[in-house]
């Protein structure tokens, strides 16, 4: 016996969500359809209304509902540090922390030959021209450690450091919990060429 045709496609949308495999999207659904109708209304209310209503910051490309963030017109951040991120979930985790005070500007991706992805695809251009405009001092590149991670790093380095702009990394190396017989090697050797002073 099937599922009803509404019941199948909802899990097949369900499925389509990041970690969202065939039995959790099936519970999500019968989850759903046993929730009383105001909790399925307002899910549906909710999403619609953050497609809606949700654009990216005309300076920063950060998440808003407004043209600029609340990042970028709050008068007590530091101009002069920005942190550059590839997505705007990796300024949530650092603006999480509460340690950072400077400005943020999303790339929306990061370079990758292998799937066709240039500078002109991602949002280099617009930060040069922002670090020009703004007079930034130092900055910060934050994108993801991984290949794709470290060759926007240095593209990025490459051009604006000609702009007279101190351009430093996000620190790698073991994770505070972790041990060294769990590391492999290229974090070791990470967190021996980014050692602190004690």
């Amino acid at each position: 016996m099937r599922y009803p045709p509404s019941l199948i496609k909802l899990v097949e949308e369900l499925k389509k969500l990041p970690g969202i495999g065939p039995i959790n999207a099936q519970r999500l659904a019968f989850f759903l359809l046993r929730a009383p109708n105001e909790r399925a209304e307002s899910l549906a209310a909710a999403m619609t209304e953050m497609k809606r209503v949700i654009v990216n910051c005309s300076r920063c490309f950060n998440l808003s509902e407004k043209e600029l963030c609340e990042i970028c017109s709050n008068p007590d951040r530091d101009s002069e540090i920005m942190c550059v991120v590839q997505l705007p979930q990796d300024l949530f985790a650092i603006e999480s922390t509460g340690q950072f005070r400077g400005t943020y500007h999303v790339l929306a991706g990061a370079l990758s030959p292998m799937r066709g992805v240039g500078p002109e695809d991602i949002r280099i251009g617009e930060l040069v021209d922002r670090i020009k405009k703004e007079g930034t001092k130092e900055l910060i590149v934050a994108t993801n450690l991984d290949v794709e991670g470290e060759a926007t790093a240095s593209y990025i380095a490459g051009l604006v450091k000609s702009e007279g702009v101190k351009v430093t990394r996000i620190a790698r190396g073991i994770p505070i919990g972790g041990s060294l017989e769990h590391a492999d090697t290229v974090t070791i050797g990470l967190s021996i060429d980014g050692r602190q002073e004690l």
